[in-house]
């Protein structure tokens, strides 16, 4: 391969020679030092730029994402192998050195037309066009609700997934770094507008918080920690029944779920775990505004056994009472498994 692109494209790449352990063949790092400026955006399936807000400085103006990438031909010249400018993580050759590089019989390689006609139809590009319209708005002002409360976390990957029963088909979630050495997990998507409608909404109308110590919820491991789990659950609950989320906009609504992979100290004598949903706070704002309305921050307290037995025993009047404890002890909506129960 390294003869193919020494041969065809001398200008385009650059060969540096190394050793790897164990081996006696001559290997070469190769760098392709060539940007074309040759995208065609309107060709394109998409394309995104990235934004200051991407906290990638150096790459405003560049592009976050292309799918279906197009090229200008016309823009490339006498390049043979080069990398597209604004998006260099693509690597592109000329038909010969594809070709070329296939009869080598090296194992591993991948090619993508990128020119000829357009990948979709303009309806499809409108339909994009006007999913991302929808889509766009409430992320930053999410992310301007959840830096209000804290310290963002950049570098913390939580889960995140395409689910078709969360209005904008996306499931994400966002880590804050809190007072007192505390995290808010937060969920991200519940408030997209539903984009099988095309038209502007906050979806369910409500976000999920659920606060915990950091060693509750492990930054290298979230998707295996409990809190993580039990957040999920809760989610999945919003998501599926409508008098569940209904009732944690209106005020306080007990809910059980599955205690598995759940702290002993949590799961009842059913295997199921309590949670509080709507407990005020001191330190979280109620609502938090976007661009297509208000949204409810809806707070998740996980409850002790004997908490929500407590709630049991008294129907209507447990909850509010169970919130009024929890208020005086100063534990607010912080969910913790090693802790007294409020409640003899």
């Amino acid at each position: 391969m390294a003869r193919v692109l020494a041969e065809l494209a001398p200008g385009d790449v650059q060969l540096f020679p190394a050793e790897v352990e164990s081996r006696q063949e001559t290997y070469f790092v190769v760098n392709v030092a060539r940007r074309v400026r040759c995208i065609d955006e309107a060709a394109s399936e998409e394309v995104r730029y990235a934004e200051p807000e991407d906290n990638w400085p150096d790459e405003v103006g560049y592009y976050d994402s292309v799918y279906g990438m197009r090229i200008d031909a016309s823009q490339v010249g006498d390049a043979k192998v080069f990398r597209p400018w604004g998006y260099t993580g693509s690597l592109l050759v000329s038909e010969d050195v594809k070709e070329a590089l296939e009869r080598t019989g090296a194992s591993g390689l991948d090619f993508r037309e990128v020119t000829g006609p357009s990948p979709i139809s303009d309806e499809e590009r409108a339909y994009k066009r006007k999913c991302r319209e929808l889509l766009e708005p409430p992320p930053a002002a999410r992310r301007a609700a959840w830096k209000s409360l804290g310290r963002l976390d950049e570098l913390a990957v939580a889960p995140r997934a395409i689910c078709y029963e969360w209005p904008g088909h996306r499931q994400d979630w966002a880590i804050i770094h809190r007072q007192a050495g505390r995290i808010l997990l937060v969920s991200e998507g519940l408030s997209d507008p539903f984009i099988a409608r095309l038209e502007p909404s906050v979806g369910f109308g409500l976000e999920l918080a659920l606060e915990t110590e950091l060693a509750e919820l492990p930054l290298d491991a979230i998707e295996g920690s409990w809190p993580y789990v039990l957040l999920e659950r809760v989610s999945k609950e919003v998501v599926v029944h409508e008098h569940v989320r209904e009732g944690a906009k209106a005020g306080l609504l007990v809910l059980e779920v599955a205690g598995d992979g759940m702290p002993a100290a949590l799961v009842g004598k059913e295997g199921r775990v309590g949670v509080l949903l709507g407990q005020e706070s001191r330190t979280l704002p109620r609502d938090f505004p976007t661009p297509f309305g208000g949204v409810r921050l809806v707070t998740v307290k996980a409850l002790l056994p004997a908490e929500l037995e407590y709630i049991v025993k008294r129907g209507a009047e447990g909850p509010p009472e169970l919130a009024r404890r929890f208020a005086q002890t100063g534990e607010d909506h912080v969910s913790c498994a090693d802790r007294k129960a409020v409640v003899e």
